[in-house]
């Protein structure tokens, strides 16, 4: 019999995503894939959806075309980091009614348990952190448009959970 190994034991993961709008997707790939396999116990949308926001802001803000996404454990939390090449710190900000954009940190911000970023030789990083919640098994086995519905369905049924602590430099 085959025991699982905790969370806190598993080895951290580094990817480094390919260059352009095919970013967010393999990093929703990987991300899905890794709580999957390590049956992860957090809400599997919103870490796909808090990681599809920080690789987009990634590709469209950094200098550089190297965006990397790591994803690890511990503390009884998945941390997910996105590494990119541009030395601008992110600045959480509230968008005006009617853009088009601007609200990715938002989310990050209100439903990750922490965030926050530091700067790197190479750039920066920005990361979310998610706790555990025991009950919840990983739904690896969800298709990626049933993956976005619900979470655009979860967001649109009620106001978002004040629960993040804000950047933490």
């Amino acid at each position: 019999m085959m025991v699982p190994i905790p969370a806190s034991e598993l080895p951290a993961q580094r990817v480094r995503l390919a260059d352009g709008a095919a970013a967010a997707a393999e990093g929703r790939g990987h991300v899905r894939a890794v709580i999957g396999a390590w049956r992860i116990p957090v809400d599997l949308d919103t870490a796909v959806l808090l990681a599809d926001e920080l690789v987009a802001n990634a590709v469209t803000h950094t200098t550089g075309k190297a965006v990397t996404l790591g994803i690890r454990c511990g503390d009884s939390r998945l941390r997910v980091d996105v590494y990119d090449t541009s030395p601008t710190l992110p600045v959480l900000r509230a968008a005006e009614a009617g853009e088009a954009g601007g609200r990715g940190l938002m989310l990050v911000d209100a439903m990750s348990t922490t965030w926050g970023y530091h700067k790197t030789p190479a750039g920066k990083v920005v990361y979310f952190t998610l706790a555990f919640q025991p009950g919840i098994a990983a739904s690896a086995g969800r298709h990626p448009e049933q993956e976005i519905n619900h979470a655009a369905a979860s967001l649109l049924s009620g106001p978002l959970r004040p629960t993040a602590r804000g950047p933490r430099p």
